[in-house]
């Protein structure tokens, strides 16, 4: 089935990138690649493409007053589980690589981060923001003041 090679496929696209950077964050070929918005567009393409094969007259008048019983069993179909789940791939890495590039310029660690946010993406995206909050209160209690680091 079509869907089964869209899941795999996805799951087994997006793990490069992550990989990239987790392991060897500081390589040029790491940052080249993460400064591509190429994965981004291939994925989106893929969502766009389960969405419009997931949606009928039903699944819209669903979504479009959805309460948590319906969408419960929105995503008991193949289909809506599909698109949910590439939507998931795509957007833990859009923020996977806005915690990257954050570490990048800042100097602020974020293996542990890109990690947490591979499995559990707004855990990771927490885990970055506290991690940036602990940073920038060393470097002041150093007498290092840092940038923002948004």
């Amino acid at each position: 089935m079509i869907l089964d090679y869209i899941f795999n496929f996805g799951n087994v696209f997006v793990l490069p990138f992550w990989v990239l950077m987790v392991l060897v964050p500081n390589w040029a070929v790491t940052r080249r690649v993460m400064a591509s918005y190429i994965p981004f567009v291939i994925l989106a393409g893929l969502y766009v493409y389960c969405f419009a094969n997931s949606l009928d007259p039903d699944s819209a008048a669903a979504f479009a007053n959805p309460t948590l019983s319906v969408l419960t069993s929105l995503f008991a179909d193949p289909r809506v589980m599909a698109t949910g789940w590439v939507h998931f791939l795509a957007m833990d890495l859009f923020v996977g690589r806005y915690i990257y590039w954050k570490g990048q310029e800042t100097g602020v660690w974020t293996r542990h981060s890109l990690a947490l946010c591979l499995f559990a993406g707004p855990a990771g995206l927490l885990s970055h923001i506290l991690t940036t909050w602990v940073y920038q209160r060393f470097e002041q209690a150093q007498g290092n003041p840092t940038e923002a680091a948004g």
